[in-house]
């Protein structure tokens, strides 16, 4: 691989969060029975004609806006030709030569440089039906089709084929959710389908030299899985290149189980699609008070709310990443240090600890605060805060709480887990460390200083881990010193 540099381009489909389909009346729901929200438009049966939502211009429009795109004020539908099962009308309605909007661009960091990932276009479409292969009585020998999805409100987001590594391609996609989800556009829930990617990549010889031949992937269900994917894709491709062979022109489906990619269909003809002007719905216009409205309304977003959390509480750049990733958990995280005063302790809890039970049972961040009160984490910081309870108490505190539902300021007060601070109590532990470790205290006293570490570890032992560490550490120092 050292010899080849890949070249990524990422293609990004998101739903849009409208009640109802892009061209008709019926409910844009997830999980609804099979083919229950239908009509006549969104089947394509003779006759119907499609009308445009003004909802879901307005979310394509913020989300353009968001990502510094450029919104022209004209923008065309087409159809776009070809036959599979899932698409009833034979055509879907999209937009080709004239998009919504064009430019724009994502800022990611690698090893704390930021880098800028140029986007192509994003562009208004609607979803075609979904293939249910399994789950039914006959589904070893048909394919079954539910058309709920049919007319569902996309818009596709294009990056420039400049992304340079599966890292990059990962960290562009989380910037893209991240923008989604603070936007109000789309849930951002690729196990739904609601975000789907697929990534195009091939290898050249050289920064700005001629691509090599591409290579679509689709199937991509995670984050992690799109990360994996390409690599897998750019190690496969380097060794066809190191033996001498060609790349073939094709789309490929990632397996997740056995980490590898695996040929779909191939592609003969770079145009796979034949575009024509769509004919029942006119030009779409919007004029500058209207993108001026949408703008005005648009949030917080993510790299603004990260930089206040440095700016205002002190936070390191990485903890305040994390924090801001997702808007959910920015905004559970303020409220809970709206009630502590302390975003440093409160922040160190919230990404070291409660997510990682979060994680364990699956819970979202739009779900976390119903699972963990902000007020409950707030009590917790605050006692650490204050000194009252040790880092490790806190930690134990948290599981407590969210395994058994019970206050953490019950917790702290019943179960004796406040932090000893008697001066008195401490120093009977130093005593009784200094009398049973007569070798260790002997080395120290000939200048091996390192063992001192070991003695303060034998005094937070002998009190549990309660004791205040910079009590012990005072008072061991002035026993050894007093020997």
């Amino acid at each position: 691989m050292p010899s080849y540099i890949p070249v990524i381009g990422l293609e990004v489909h998101a739903q849009l969060a409208t009640r109802t389909k892009i061209f008709c009346a019926c409910a844009n729901r997830h999980g609804d029975p099979p083919n229950t929200n239908t009509c006549p438009v969104c089947l394509g049966l003779p006759g119907a004609l499609p009308v445009l939502n003004r909802a879901a211009v307005e979310l394509a429009v913020r989300m353009a806006l968001a990502a510094g795109c450029t919104v022209h004020g004209r923008s065309v539908f087409a159809r776009k030709n070809y036959f599979y099962p899932d698409l009833a009308k034979g055509y879907q309605i999209t937009q080709y030569d004239r998009p919504l909007a064009t430019g724009g661009a994502v800022q990611i960091e690698i090893e704390g440089r930021p880098r800028l990932i140029k986007l192509v276009r994003i562009h208004l479409e609607e979803d075609a039906g979904k293939l249910v292969h399994e789950g039914l009585p006959s589904s070893r020998t048909d394919s079954h089709v539910d058309f709920n999805r049919a007319g569902v409100p996309l818009i596709e987001i294009v990056s420039t084929p400049e992304i340079r590594t599966p890292e990059e391609a990962y960290l562009c996609l989380q910037r893209l959710r991240s923008l989604l989800t603070y936007t109000g556009v789309c849930d951002g829930s690729m196990e739904k389908g609601s975000l789907r990617c697929d990534a195009n990549v091939s290898l050249g010889k050289a920064v700005g030299a001629a691509f090599g031949t591409k290579v679509e992937l689709k199937n991509l269900n995670s984050f992690r899985n799109v990360q994996r994917a390409l690599a897998y894709e750019i190690a496969r491709q380097s060794a066809v290149l190191e033996r001498g062979g060609e790349v073939t022109q094709e789309t490929r489906l990632y397996d997740a189980s056995a980490g590898e990619t695996r040929t779909m269909r191939s592609k003969e003809e770079a145009h796979d699609y034949r575009y024509f002007p769509e004919p029942d719905l006119p030009p779409l216009q919007i004029d500058e008070g209207r993108l001026g409205a949408v703008r005005a309304g648009l949030p917080e977003l993510p790299a603004q709310r990260k930089s206040r959390f440095i700016g205002e509480w002190g936070l390191p750049e990485r903890e305040a990443h994390l924090l801001t990733l997702e808007k959910p958990l920015a905004d559970y995280f303020e409220e809970a240090v709206s009630l502590s005063g302390d975003a440093r302790e409160t922040a160190k809890l919230v990404l070291r600890e409660l997510q990682r039970w979060a994680n364990e049972e699956k819970v979202d961040s739009a779900s976390l605060r119903d699972r963990f009160l902000p007020s409950w984490l707030a009590a917790i910081a605050r006692a650490r805060g204050a000194g009252a309870i040790t880092a490790t108490t806190a930690a134990e505190v948290l599981e407590a709480a969210w395994r058994g539902g019970e206050h953490p300021e019950a917790l702290i007060g019943r179960g004796g887990l406040a932090r000893i601070s008697d001066v008195s109590a401490i120093a009977a532990a130093v005593a009784r460390v200094i009398e049973e470790n007569p070798r260790q205290v002997a080395q120290y006293k000939k200048g091996k200083e390192a063992v001192f570490g070991f003695l303060v570890g034998q005094v937070m032992k002998a009190t549990g881990g309660m004791a205040d560490p910079a009590a012990v550490n005072r008072l061991l120092k002035e026993a050894l010193e007093a020997l």
